[in-house]
């Protein structure tokens, strides 16, 4: 039997009693539930007895039936799929470049699972929140499995990893008041210029976008891929929608949509898949030498800055297509489990220094929520040979040894007839790595030029709601963090500085953190206790509206 087919389901499973059938209700101890209405009690009234054994395996299962949620990407849903390669990277054999199989052949179809989700948010958050979207990519190659994990936006706040428990914190509810708070946020970001691209993306239309088929991906990190002779080229990789497009929402039109259905993202996914419109992206790459690229003002393996493409142009190495929903949210989709760190032959790491933190945390996030043996659930194993020493764990149900192996080694080397290394056929990828160890910033940080740029990219009517909704959630801040986010603005752009001083109240010209205008910016009406959830103009009326607009009712 194959070790995938053990346990309730399997062919060897389907033994009946005299009184079951296929549609029999039991426990998970295979007992017939002949009455699943009732408590066992002393009479019918009561008092209960301490023998419901049915009742207490029903019930103390549904007191666990949630493991704990993300700490980020909580709110999040998914589908199947394949991605289809196109054989090729731009007119050139992929093979050139890498030789992850996964790209080889065109035309062969690699099964994929993706889940899409908000970053900071709870699970039962509203889709509609200002937030990015994680585009996360599980490919169950004939390699095994290849994960790409990444977001709809193609930069980050941050460059180095040890910032990021603090960025998320920030973006967190209040410990103390349990609200989000513009004002924690911008307080960090204020100290954290390296953000400003990326906060000009977030507090633009593309921060709120439509639904999660109606956008793009990136694996936003740089990858290196590695070829047959073992050299390597840095990588970027980037979901572009094909069929469907993209579109975003403005804070007002979200505002619209969450006040009718916090789940439209969701629900427009699922929908879409189960009338036959499955959702399509193309996956394109970008291709660097792998060097440190000193002709360039920014650092390659900086996440917070985008290659151009004018440089660094697309090339387009295959399709993917999400055509079936899961049967079981909670199985396929809630337990499923990414990792930066998972890759297959002919994909590598590169030295960016968040991707190298991201394969730490991820993995290790895993172990905590799902368990340490969640690769075995069958959305996370890959769909081929595996074979390891691993023993025990939380929630172990099989040991993936084959039956030909001696079930009494656990350990390699060994003569006795224990699993064996594989036998190195292509050369690996070396790079060479020299220098003192620091705890230092890049050289090439080059904050403000790109964000500048995305600024004067956008369309006029994304600029307003830009500057709107930056606005809008720096009213709440204390003065200074407002003049110091206007300085780092100007920095950027001088009108986009201007347009966020005016909004505040303040006369801009050319200022600088040392030349603030002397005028105390005006601030929003804000909650008596904290700031402002980013997007709310109006938390605090929100909270009086409640009070004179419910309406009275009697005790009962």
């Amino acid at each position: 039997m194959d070790k995938h087919e053990q346990g309730p389901g399997g062919a060897e499973d389907q033994r009946f009693s005299e009184e079951e059938n296929e549609k029999t209700l039991t426990t998970r101890q295979g007992h017939p539930v002949r009455t699943n209405q009732n408590l066992r009690t002393v009479g019918n009234r009561g008092p209960a007895t301490l023998e419901n054994y049915d009742y207490i395996e029903k019930i103390s299962h549904f007191d666990r039936e949630r493991v704990p949620e993300r700490v980020v990407h909580a709110r999040g849903t998914g589908a199947h799929g394949y991605f289809e390669t196109y054989g090729k990277v731009g007119d050139e054999p992929v093979e050139k470049y890498t030789r992850a199989k996964v790209f080889s052949g065109a035309g062969k179809q690699t099964p994929v699972l993706v889940r899409f989700s908000t970053v900071t948010h709870s699970a039962g958050s509203p889709e509609t929140l200002r937030d990015p979207r994680g585009f996360a990519v599980k490919f169950y190659t004939e390699d095994g499995n290849w994960d790409l994990v990444g977001n709809n936006l193609k930069v980050f706040f941050i460059r180095d990893a040890m910032k990021f428990p603090d960025l998320i914190h920030a973006f967190k509810p209040d410990p103390v008041t349990n609200i989000q708070d513009s004002e924690r946020i911008f307080d960090f970001i204020s100290q954290t210029p390296e953000a400003m691209h990326m906060v000009t993306f977030l507090f633009s239309p593309w921060g709120i976008p439509a639904n999660y088929r109606q956008m793009q991906g990136s694996g936003v990190n740089t990858y290196r891929w590695v070829n047959e002779e073992g050299k390597a080229v840095l990588v970027k990789y980037h979901w572009e929608p094909l069929k469907q497009g993209i579109k975003n929402l403005t804070q007002e039109e979200a505002n619209e949509i969450q006040g009718e259905n916090f789940n439209h993202a969701t629900q427009d996914l699922y929908e879409a898949i189960e009338s036959g419109d499955y959702p399509e992206w193309e996956l394109c790459v970008q291709i660097m030498d792998d060097h440190e690229h000193p002709e360039l003002d920014f650092d390659p393996l900086d996440d917070t800055k985008i290659w151009p493409e004018d440089q660094f142009p697309f090339l387009k190495v295959g399709k993917m297509v999400l055509n079936k929903n899961p049967d079981n949210h909670f199985n396929e989709i809630e337990q499923a489990a990414f990792g930066t760190g998972v890759l297959v032959d002919g994909l590598d790491f590169s030295d960016d220094k968040m991707l190298q933190g991201r394969t730490f945390s991820y993995s290790d996030t895993q172990r905590y929520r799902v368990g340490a043996n969640y690769q075995q659930l069958p959305v996370n194993a890959p769909k081929k040979h595996v074979a390891t020493n691993y023993e025990g764990g939380n929630m172990s149900y099989f040991t993936d040894r084959p039956k030909d192996a001696n079930p009494h080694v656990n350990y390699e080397p060994s003569t006795l007839n224990g699993l064996e290394e594989a036998t190195p056929k292509t050369k690996p990828h070396q790079p060479y790595a020299e220098g003192k160890l620091k705890k230092e910033p890049i050289d090439r940080e080059n904050n403000f030029k790109q964000a500048g740029e995305r600024y004067r990219l956008l369309k006029d009517w994304e600029r307003d709601d830009l500057i709107m909704n930056l606005v809008t959630s720096l009213k709440p801040c204390q003065s200074h963090i407002q003049k110091k986010m206007i300085s780092l603005f100007s920095q950027c752009d001088e009108d986009y500085g201007k347009r966020v001083a005016e909004g505040l109240g303040m006369n801009a010209g050319n200022m600088n953190e040392e030349m603030a205008s002397e005028i105390t910016p005006t601030k929003g009406k804000l909650p008596k206790q904290g700031g402002s959830p980013i997007g709310s103009a109006g938390a605090a009326d929100a909270v009086e509206k409640a009070q004179e607009k419910g309406h009275e009712a009697d005790p009962y």
